[in-house]
């Protein structure tokens, strides 16, 4: 049952109470007679416009120029979507690249020049706003975050009113709209359902108070329900955990978008704002593929992690009056950072949290050392903490409560060690340490316990945790030994719940850090036996599985796999000779983060999200829609630069090769199919990265060659018509002898190829051209062979029974596919 508005605004209020985007709504839906400040310094800026600046509701270079600001728009909500699912870190990754790519839209015509020169103000407000948007979304200032990134869009929605009209800017805002939409679509196709909801159900609120939402009634009550009656689809889909439903929703919720601009503005106006859509449409997707694994941000956090539970073991040695091991210990850490893969990303995720743990920690506590400093020993250890802590949310985002949850084992693991060594006090201290950390709900660890298993949250705090200060007092050895493996217990079983594999892994790799860092500082104690059990026994949690974290290295690489076991390995034997024990667990150290960059590196997240559907559905739209036309009058290379990047994305997407590179190339096809859309190719930015087209300009002479004739034959047994983008019917049963006819009926001109490895043992290759492999028949393509055009047909008969799968080369990545099933 579909939700009722009412329904849809009720929850949006609860859902949406804490995360910071009330403003968000008034941005995108800003009525066109009321101005912010920002419009009334942009009217002031374009007053006295030149002869490149006159605002105008043709269709124009200056069109095109809004165009790309829009695509700016969608991103920046893209940004709030991260910001819902709690990716921080990611969400402050795309504002840098949105600051990046604009710095670098050079030219007249260019998203940066052109903001420039339209309005000084604001292009200065929208800098401002980005670097302050990625600075709360790096300190977790979420609500700051989301307040920068709407009064950017206001920028960018000034403008656009500047440089075209009023009118043409609430068809772009209607485009931002329909893109929001998209965005829903992008987090369900990345198993993000929950989070998806959550933004539906704030666009749905937003477009609610829009000054669009009338202008998209005004323009057809079909569209209006269309678009509208869509959204509370996506919702509900996205709510029942549906991502399939919400793909066809958010399709049908964006196209009555695009069929409402198309009454509203001209064509060529229409066609731009689309193609805006289209482009924004490909960031989702490289969002959406982005969301798959839990990205080099955990393995770099895993790694300053590592740091943050090697420091303890400093002050360890340094308490255990082993200042020169403490110093070691502490310098270790310095040295393996300097060239640590973390040492670049915490700087970049944050300077401030760098600059306290290398700085204001690590500095000062070899100082603190050297000095005998004993509470200089402890402040420094507390300011690493706080600046690795800082770090790891920003890299880890949401995963960080994982990473904490293995920082907290490894921590248990510390105070076991030191109540039998007699230190009861110790132990207690550290264990209040951990209550207080976990009360606190630092790095979310706290909520997301609680989110994912009240019974553990139950469990770990009130049954073990809060109950360990008092059992190491007592000197109680059962007790402690009860409450010390419920813990971890506890603990285990939640990262193995809330986080993929390679998450848990990062967690397990923290704790069998941590492990080996306490066998090292024992066994430099003189505690030697205690201290090769403690290798023993992290040696046989990596063999029991340690959460996954074993099977995992052992896919990602058989090199690194072995690497880790041998340093695991040497530091047993280390804790039972006279080699350096604690040199062997630093050692170990580097291996355990290694092992989880091999394994985030591999995908062995298990989430792997294929993103290629989102733009195969831009495929199958632009191929039946009005822009179309539009692109190919505009201009011949940019259209077959805009097909070629379309392909190549989707094929780039569903191997995983090279996608940085086609989503770059497709964007630059798709802003310069704009400016060939709005009559102005000649002031198309410059395409770069081999996304050029044909660079002639000129079409291939088509031909069809063998068995591609004239309409259909009277003798043909079946008939399959190809649409635009489908073969119709997509699959086909026949008998041997039987003749197939497959007639052109719509769209581009077509060609049917076998797929080489979809047909029968012996059955002779067939394909339009008449060509004898599935390469020869792609190739010819390339050259306008194996064409079947309007009034034509390929026809075929078949011999062999069995499935013979075939496809379309220039519309296989729109899924163009077929099947003919031959019978006796």
């Amino acid at each position: 049952m579909r939700q009722t508005r009412r329904r849809l605004l009720q929850t949006t209020g609860v859902a949406l109470g804490g995360v910071g985007l009330a403003g968000c709504g008034g941005q995108s839906g800003t009525d066109a007679n009321e101005s912010t400040a920002t419009d009334t310094e942009t009217a002031t800026d374009t007053a006295e416009p030149t002869a490149t600046e006159t605002p105008t509701a043709e269709a124009s270079a200056a069109t095109a120029l809004a165009a790309q600001w829009n695509v700016m728009r969608a991103r920046l909500h893209d940004a709030m979507a991260l910001g819902h699912t709690g990716q921080h870190a990611a969400a402050a990754s795309l504002v840098g690249d949105v600051f990046a790519r604009f710095e670098n839209a050079g030219g007249e015509w260019g998203a940066h020049e052109g903001l420039e020169s339209t309005s000084e103000s604001a292009y200065e407000s929208f800098e401002e706003h980005l670097g302050a948007a990625r600075t709360g979304l790096e300190e977790g200032s979420a609500e700051d975050a989301m307040d920068a990134l709407a009064e950017a869009e206001t920028n960018l929605l000034s403008a656009q009113r500047g440089r075209t009209s009023t009118d043409v800017a609430e068809v772009f805002t209607i485009m931002t709209f329909a893109a929001r939409v998209r965005d829903v679509d992008a987090l369900a196709t990345a198993g993000l359902t929950d989070a998806a909801a959550t933004v539906g159900q704030e666009v749905f609120a937003d477009f609610e108070g829009a000054a669009v939402h009338d202008t998209i009634e005004s323009a057809g009550e079909e569209y209006y329900e269309a678009f509208e009656g869509g959204m509370e689809e996506v919702v509900s889909a996205a709510q029942s955990g549906d991502a399939e439903a919400v793909h066809e929703a958010a399709l049908a919720s964006s196209q009555g978008a695009v069929d409402a601009a198309y009454e509203l503005t001209s064509e060529a106006i229409a066609g731009v704002a689309h193609l805006s859509l289209m482009g924004a449409v490909g960031f989702d997707a490289e969002m959406a593929a982005g969301m798959g694994g839990p990205g080099l941000g955990v393995a770099h956090a895993a790694g300053l992690n590592g740091y943050r539970i090697r420091v303890r073991d400093a002050q360890w040695l340094y308490d255990a009056g082993q200042a020169e091991a403490a110093k070691a210990a502490a310098q270790s850490i310095f040295q393996h950072f300097e060239g640590a893969r973390a040492h670049e990303a915490l700087e970049e995720a944050s300077e401030e949290a760098y600059g306290q743990f290398e700085h204001e920690g690590l500095e000062a506590l070899v100082t603190a050392i050297e000095d005998g400093d004993d509470a200089g020993v402890d402040d420094a250890v507390a300011t690493v903490h706080g600046g690795l802590t800082t770090g790891i949310d920003a890299l880890a985002g949401q995963n960080a409560a994982v990473l904490q949850s293995g920082f907290f084992r490894a921590r248990l693991g510390d105070a076991h060690e030191r109540y039998l060594l007699g230190e009861g006090e110790v132990a207690a201290t550290i264990a209040e340490d951990l209550f207080a950390l976990f009360e606190e709900n630092q790095s979310g660890f706290h909520e997301s316990l609680e989110e994912t298993s009240e019974d553990l949250y139950h469990t770990f705090e009130e049954d073990h945790l809060a109950a360990l200060p008092d059992a190491f007092r007592n000197g109680d050895d059962e007790a402690v030994a009860t409450h010390v493996t419920g813990a971890m217990d506890a603990l285990i079983e939640y990262e193995a719940m809330a986080g993929s594999t390679a998450v848990a892994s990062a967690a397990a790799a923290g704790y069998v850090t941590g492990r080996a860092g306490d066998a090292g500082a024992l066994s430099t104690a003189g505690a030697t036996d205690r201290a090769e059990t403690v290798a023993s026994d992290a040696f046989a949690y990596f063999e029991a599985g340690a959460n996954g974290f074993h099977e995992a290295v052992e896919d990602a690489s058989e090199e690194r796999y072995a690497s880790f076991e041998e340093a695991l390995g040497a530091l047993r034997s280390a804790t039972t000779g006279s080699a350096d024990a604690y040199g062997a667990a630093t050692t170990f150290a580097d291996e355990a983060t290694a092992a989880v960059y091999a394994i985030v590196e591999n995908g062995s997240s298990g989430g792997d999200v294929n993103a290629a559907p989102l733009v195969s559905a831009v495929f199958a739209t632009f191929e039946n829609a009005r822009v179309h036309e539009a692109v190919e009058a505009g201009d011949r290379e940019f259209y077959e630069a805009f097909e070629s990047a379309l392909s190549d994305y989707v094929s780039a997407l569903e191997s995983g090769a090279d996608v940085d590179a086609a989503a770059e190339r497709y964007a630059q096809a798709t802003r310069n199919a704009a400016f060939a859309v709005a009559g102005a190719a000649d002031d198309a930015p410059a395409m770069s990265m081999g996304g050029g087209g044909s660079g002639s300009g000129e079409d291939p002479e088509l031909s069809g060659g063998p068995n591609v004739v004239e309409g259909v034959p009277d003798d043909a047994d079946h008939v399959v018509s190809m649409q635009a983008v489908a073969f119709e019917p997509a699959e086909l049963t026949v008998s041997v002898g039987d003749t197939v006819a497959w007639e052109w009926a719509a769209g581009e001109p077509h060609n049917v190829v076998a797929y080489e490895d979809g047909i029968p043992e012996g059955a002779t290759y067939w394909a339009s051209g008449g060509f004898e492999s599935e390469e020869a028949a792609r190739s010819g393509w390339e050259n306008g062979e194996g064409a079947v055009q309007e009034g034509q047909s390929y026809v075929h008969t078949f011999e062999t029974t069995g499935e013979h799968a075939y496809f379309c080369v220039p519309h296989e990545a729109a899924g163009m596919e077929g099947m003919i099933v031959v019978e006796e």
